[in-house]
């Protein structure tokens, strides 16, 4: 009935209960979660993760802002090493700028966006995007590329209107997490404005847990709480909600490709 788009399950901060936790996330209704990568670190915990639950996580790769550094480039080459290998990935990501805790490395974290959205396109992958603080600066880089530019999400969209016309009209969907169920958490105008095919649903497990969990550790299984708002906003049923951001899934990364996986 859900798909979680965007969802780090091979977090440690799982270990002590991931199958209970993925266990809840089935009885929640959710039939998909994708993995988004982060960086060298982290790579083996979330390919070990798909491998062993191949029919329920689909691993992305890319490097996260966030972990731009000094050595981005040797973490870049890792990456595309992973995009050489004879193996599916379901998106490049999470890549993008983070401008909130440290600009130190905002040049490289430009450059290792923009060479990201490159692999993108020549590997035919969409991108997820992660922009803290960042969306407009984000959006410029897209639109001042020349040639084709990737398809993709932003995900944990927290923008404006006029942020989301842009992220739409560059082919982009919205990925709305918790955030949407906060009280002052300001999307239910952007929920109301932007059409019904350009949403995802997300968690960004184990971060942004929804109401009545926020502060805590978010899960999977929180995904219909989600879903309970954009519908309550939509003003559809719940079902519909399931069914409208599955489709929007199923097509943006293009999942039908995942019916014989195999993982690396």
């Amino acid at each position: 009935m859900y798909i979680d788009t965007h969802t780090h399950l091979y977090s440690s901060k799982f270990d002590g209960d991931r199958p209970a936790m993925l266990a809840r996330a089935r009885q929640a209704g959710v039939d998909l979660a994708l993995l988004p990568a982060i960086d060298r670190s982290t790579h083996a915990a979330m390919l070990d993760l798909e491998r062993a639950q191949p029919e329920f996580c689909h691993a992305m790769i890319g490097l996260h802002p966030v972990s731009v550094k000094e050595d981005y480039e040797e973490e870049l080459a890792e990456v595309h090493r992973y995009l050489q290998l004879p193996r599916k990935w379901v998106a490049i990501g999470e890549i993008g700028m983070d401008l909130h805790w440290d600009t130190t490395y905002r040049p490289q974290q430009e450059d290792a966006f923009v060479r990201q959205c490159g692999w993108a396109v020549e590997y035919d992958l969409p991108i997820s995007i992660h922009a803290r603080m960042a969306i407009d600066e984000l959006l410029d880089l897209l639109e001042g590329m020349s040639g084709a530019h990737p398809r993709g999400v932003f995900h944990c969209f927290t923008g404006d209107v006029g942020q989301a016309d842009r992220a739409i009209a560059l082919g982009f969907a919205l990925g709305i997490g918790g955030v949407a169920t906060f009280k002052n958490g300001g999307l239910e105008g952007v929920l109301r404005h932007v059409p019904k095919n350009a949403v995802l649903l997300e968690t960004d497990a184990p971060y942004l847990a929804p109401t009545p969990y926020r502060g805590k550790r978010n899960e999977t299984a929180y995904l219909p709480l989600v879903a309970e708002k954009i519908a309550a906003v939509w003003g559809i049923e719940l079902s519909d909600v399931g069914r409208i951001t599955t489709q929007n899934a199923r097509q943006l990364f293009d999942l039908d490709r995942f019916a014989e996986n195999s993982v690396a």
